[in-house]
């Protein structure tokens, strides 16, 4: 393809303003990709997360400023399934293991890792999976609020040609918008009409903010 006499070469995936784009609209190899870089920032860091210096407050605001961040970048977009959402709590139980460090077994005296419900239990603040999904509600609400004519709103309710591939759908971004509601007792109705009502829908995203998972 020439665009301005310029040749345009066809490629199975290409990054845009950081992001992973394929040509089968996955969002796996982009999460694969944020975590690489979340893994590189995590190493640099990691002297300072085991530091005995440092309070448990202060590596968890190392973790919430410098590694978090990089890890999700445009994950308002992300269309999570459950082996996806696997995949970033493996990442941050990790990291969270280096912060809070190991734990000495009161049976046998001997030094182990904390289990997941352990670390639920001592990182009082919003889990990965759980900031996904705030960003995405923030994020649902203001796309519905956008008229017609803005260029993420066609987006979204517009509707591609031709016929579905055969199988299973996957799981799409309004999906997630619909199972997040359903979670926390927002019905399953038009959730963009119900988005409309910006109180009703800024008490939706501060329930989900507020609302803790194992």
């Amino acid at each position: 393809m020439k665009i301005d006499n310029s040749p345009i070469e066809r490629v199975e995936e290409f990054k845009y303003l950081g992001t992973v784009l394929t040509n089968k609209n996955s969002i796996r190899e982009e999460i694969k990709s944020r975590l690489k870089l979340g893994n590189a920032c995590y190493f640099s860091v990691q002297n300072f997360l085991s530091s005995s210096l440092l309070s448990k407050n202060l590596k968890i605001k190392v973790y919430r400023i410098i590694i978090l961040p990089v890890v999700l970048y445009g994950c308002e977009t992300w269309s999570l399934t459950l082996r996806e959402e696997r995949r970033l709590r493996v990442f941050e139980n990790r990291v969270l293991r280096r912060v809070f460090g190991p734990k000495r077994d009161e049976v046998t005296g001997e030094w182990r890792k904390l289990h997941n419900k352990e670390l639920s239990d001592l990182y009082s603040l919003l889990n990965i999976v759980r900031v996904v999904k705030l960003r995405r509600m923030r994020w649902a609400g203001h796309v519905a609020h956008m008229g017609e004519g803005r260029g993420v709103h066609r987006v979204l309710v517009g509707r591609p040609e031709g016929k579905k591939p055969l199988g299973r759908p996957r799981r799409r971004w309004e999906d997630n918008i619909k199972m997040d509601l359903q979670e926390v007792g927002g019905g399953c109705g038009d959730w963009m009409e119900f988005a409309q009502y910006r109180d009703r829908w800024q008490a939706l995203v501060s329930t989900v903010m507020h609302f803790r998972v194992p």
